[in-house]
């Protein structure tokens, strides 16, 4: 059962009894994918949110995949690593934001997945044209190198210091889910940044309710177990933020 108020989608559903920590309100953005124009709408958002309904204390996730495919990924990261030391933003790593330090740190074995993935787009987003990658290594080492001189080092840091996880109340974040019967604190960061559909079929609780991203869906699912913020803002979906407080949820 759900009712507008205040230009938020709020649902009266509740994640069991799921709890985020007293005083604190949580906001969870989900896959940016270079999509700067969104991002800063939601971040605005949020502000307004905040001004409308003050909180002691307040956490923003970003549940990672901020490049790619979008046509501003350098500008996501430029945003977003401005923000990272204010004590309340928080990005977390996607799998599309890995593919980028394996690329430059092995561009043959490198390209295929990210390139064929949306790397192109971020590629250029940089001012790198990526044409004829497919012709030969030489070619792939080429674009590496270009990329590596012109890719600021603190977007390179900022990607290679995003955590996978992180945990507030019974809340559990992470870009892509966890693998379930398997304690939190053994997951492992491939499955953390990748897993699909053996996360996704599971139907019995964990130990949290995880908050992720990854799989785009039409709107945003929620489920006893998990809630998945995805919904596609790349491929003409909203880039949804999910609002939570107590044992209460909505979406802005």
């Amino acid at each position: 059962m759900a009712a507008k108020q205040c230009g938020s989608f709020v649902t009266e559903m509740k994640v069991g009894k799921a709890r985020t920590p007293d005083g604190m309100r949580l906001y969870a953005i989900g896959d940016v994918h270079g999509r700067d124009d969104l991002l800063s709408e939601n971040h605005r958002k949020i502000a307004a949110d905040l001004a409308e309904r003050p909180v002691a204390d307040h956490r923003i996730v970003h549940v990672g995949d901020y490049v790619d495919r979008g046509p501003d990924s350098a500008a996501v990261i430029d945003r977003l690593a401005g923000l990272v030391d204010n004590g309340h933003v928080v990005c977390l790593l996607g799998n599309h934001d890995q593919m980028i330090l394996d690329f430059l740190a092995d561009p043959v074995a490198g390209a295929p997945m990210w390139l064929m993935n949306g790397g192109e787009a971020t590629l250029r987003s940089y001012g790198v044209t990526p044409d004829g990658w497919r012709e030969s290594d030489r070619h792939v080492t080429d674009i590496r190198d270009r990329f590596a001189e012109v890719f600021p080092a603190h977007h390179r840091t900022f990607i290679e210091e995003r955590p996978c996880t992180i945990q507030f109340g019974d809340f559990f974040f992470c870009h892509a889910g966890i693998r379930p019967r398997v304690p939190l604190d053994q997951q492992i960061k491939q499955d953390l940044i990748w897993i699909r559909d053996d996360f996704l079929r599971y139907g019995r609780q964990h130990d949290v309710v995880v908050v992720h991203g990854h799989t785009p869906s039409k709107r945003p699912e929620v489920r006893p177990n998990r809630i998945n913020v995805d919904t596609g803002a790349v491929f003409g979906g909203p880039l949804t933020t999910l609002a939570l407080e107590g044992t209460d949820h909505r979406f802005l």
